[in-house]
């Protein structure tokens, strides 16, 4: 992939694809490599390609900043369309999410009907420039997306729901059966094209987790830095677990999903910064996401995320904010705040910028008053205990947007391990809690261009020192926070000692702390030695056998997983798992490498692919046994009693 590409359309890179012969086909992979280095030259929104001396790809990006029509993106060559160029130009690109695929579908309709009540008759190209809006990815809204009505009732699914959601199935457990390394650009298009089916017959939940697992699979084979196999892992389950109830006719409507982000009019408010994060998308989006506190103590936020990857989104921390005059920037709103009239509010907080919306800057506060003091009042193990009630089976989006709730806590860091940092929770004296809760803090962005590691380096290196911290949670790790910003505790000398103009808090991503920052050495007290890193309950856990046993599935495909099973390794995890008490774990991988290790014969006694459907269902299975196996052990985790025995 490269990121100076625009985002395509799943169903455009699906029928270029689709559109090539067999031989070419074969070609596909490695052009696509090829081209995903060369360099694009960019001319008033048209972007070029050159793909050898005689043929050039354009690519003409629509209001969205995605390619969504097949006309978007044409090539030189005599064989065009239907060339080795065009296609592996469109799969070198990313993935344009659903909403923004969404957004251009809107403004043609929108554009079409104005010219059709107007008597006018224009080209499909002036309709969709006529009637579209400064659309954005759903990470920033610059305009307000329309209304969308939820679907309800318990009807189930219709026929041609389940009609998609059985193709999707079917294209998701080829690629499992298959594993990374076969999973090309030939069966990504195949998801890609359930993809836009699932889309068409409003599945829309099923369609954005087989996006993900489209950019899971591309980032696995080119070995992208911020690839990782347990996030394709889990949108491999997602995906299968939703179309095989969808593919079953379950009634839950949460397995249809919602299109849009719906806006509500949210009145007046009066809302207070309290630190911003730099956002780097995999899809080669970067901007800025700035949180605010209302007076009655809820969340909301400001994004500007736009494509750019790290240059944006480093330089998007002082860009100004779309909302109101623009006379302010993200900089001074994460310490200062908005009075706000005309609101528009999206279900999880995110602020829209319509033309009825009116924001005035008004003075911040600071993290010792009003509500954002009340943010680290709160016991930390009781706020973690609301962040982690999802479940493998819940929709994934809701479940995210609960645990990324931010958390206030006060810290003192007692030791490093590697990059995380070690700390006791603070009781309100600004003591070490007596509960002895051990928390993990590891960095929120690793990017270089990014100040996290290094003000980590720095507080590394000052035991004793006591921190008000905004984390969010890290759901997949045993009791760890990912700090965004950091501040001074109260009413103690061995704290940070930061600039007036940082009105009392240092945003982690963007600004970098120094030695004048810091306490000297004398004024820190002197905390216990850990005697040693403490272990992760998590990671030594037994478990490691059966989550090694479903990554492999995904990365190496059946064939890896029925490898130890030749070599007479069937029982060996079986057997550590059940003296551990693991029993429906070493049943489910025995079923697993069983399954994985099944051949089937033709009617001439020649070994064949078996269907890939059952090994599909028997790697569900233990994935969502595992996934959930996980999860209550991480909330154990944050309970007093395992940090002890910790």
């Amino acid at each position: 992939m490269n990121a100076e590409l625009p985002p395509v359309a799943p169903d455009v890179v699906a029928a270029a694809v689709e559109s090539l012969t067999s031989r070419l086909r074969k070609k596909l992979d490695a052009a696509i490599e090829s081209y995903a280095a060369v360099p694009v030259t960019t001319e008033d929104g048209v972007l070029r390609v050159r793909c050898g001396e005689d043929a050039e790809v354009t690519l003409t990006p629509g209001p969205s900043g995605a390619v969504t029509d097949a006309g978007q993106a044409v090539c030189s060559c005599l064989l065009a369309p239907r060339c080795l160029h065009r296609a592996a130009v469109l799969g070198a690109c990313p993935v344009a999410d659903a909403d923004a695929v969404a957004d251009a579908d809107t403004a043609v309709e929108q554009a079409t009907a104005v010219a059709g009540g107007a008597g006018d008759a224009v080209s499909a190209e002036g309709a969709t420039a006529a009637g579209a809006t400064a659309a954005q990815v759903p990470t920033s809204e610059t305009s307000e997306p329309p209304q969308v009505t939820e679907p309800t009732g318990p009807t189930g699914p219709t026929a041609a729901q389940v009609a998609a959601a059985t193709g999707l199935w079917a294209a998701t457990a080829a690629v499992l059966a298959s594993g990374v390394p076969a999973a090309g650009a030939v069966p990504q298009a195949e998801l890609l094209r359930a993809a836009h089916t699932a889309r068409l017959a409003g599945l829309h939940r099923a369609e954005a987790a087989a996006l993900r697992v489209v950019r899971g699979l591309r980032g696995a084979r080119a070995r992208h830095d911020g690839h990782r196999l347990a996030d394709l892992v889990a949108n491999v389950r997602e995906l299968l677990l939703t179309t095989g109830l969808l593919a079953a006719a379950d009634p839950d409507p949460a397995l249809v999903g919602t299109a849009r982000r719906s806006y509500r009019p949210g009145g007046a408010l009066r809302v207070h910064g309290v630190c911003r994060e730099p956002v780097i998308a995999a899809t080669g989006y970067g901007g800025v996401v700035t949180h605010l506190v209302s007076d009655d103590g809820r969340w909301f936020s400001i994004a500007d995320v736009k494509p750019g990857g790290p240059a944006r989104a480093r330089g998007a921390g002082t860009a100004s904010v779309a909302l109101g005059s623009g006379a302010l920037d993200h900089a001074r709103l994460a310490r200062g705040g908005l009075l706000i009239s005309g609101a528009t509010l999206s279900p999880d907080g995110r602020l829209g910028s319509g033309k009825g919306v009116r924001a005035t800057p008004v003075a911040g506060l600071s993290w010792t008053s009003g509500p954002l003091a009340a943010l680290f009042a709160r016991p930390l193990a009781e706020a973690v205990a609301e962040r982690l009630t999802g479940s493998p089976g819940a929709d994934p989006e809701q479940a995210e947007q609960t645990a990324r709730q931010l958390i206030g806590c006060d810290l003192v860091l007692v030791g490093a391990a590697g990059d995380q940092l070690l700390a006791h929770a603070l009781d309100p004296a600004g003591h070490p809690a007596a509960d002895g809760l051990l928390i993990r803090l590891t960095p929120a962005n690793g990017h270089p261009d990014l100040a996290h590691t290094a003000n980590f380096r720095q507080l590394a290196s000052r035991p004793g020192l006591r921190l008000r911290v905004i984390g969010r949670l890290d759901a997949e790790r045993a009791a760890t926070l990912r700090p965004l910003a950091v501040g001074p505790v109260p009413d103690t000398e061995a704290t940070l000692r930061l600039p007036a103009d940082w009105q009392g808090h240092a945003d982690l991503g963007y600004d970098r702390l120094q030695g004048a920052h810091f306490p000297p050495s004398d004024a820190l007290p002197t905390v216990d030695g850990l005697g040693g890193v403490p272990a992760d309950p998590l990671a030594e856990a037994p478990l490691w056998r059966l989550r090694r046993l479903v990554e492999v599935a995904v990365s190496g495909g059946r064939r890896a997983v029925a490898e130890p099973a030749r070599d007479g390794d069937r029982s060996e995890g079986g057997a550590a798992l059940r003296r551990s008490g693991f029993r429906s774990a070493a049943d489910l991988a025995a079923a697993l490498t069983s399954e994985a290790d099944r051949r089937t014969r033709d009617v001439f006694g020649r070994i064949t692919e078996p269907d890939p459907d059952r090994y599909a269902r028997a790697w569900l299975a233990t994935a969502v046994y595992l996934a959930g196996t996980e999860r209550a052990l991480i909330q154990a985790t944050w309970q007093p009693s395992a940090s002890d025995a910790t």
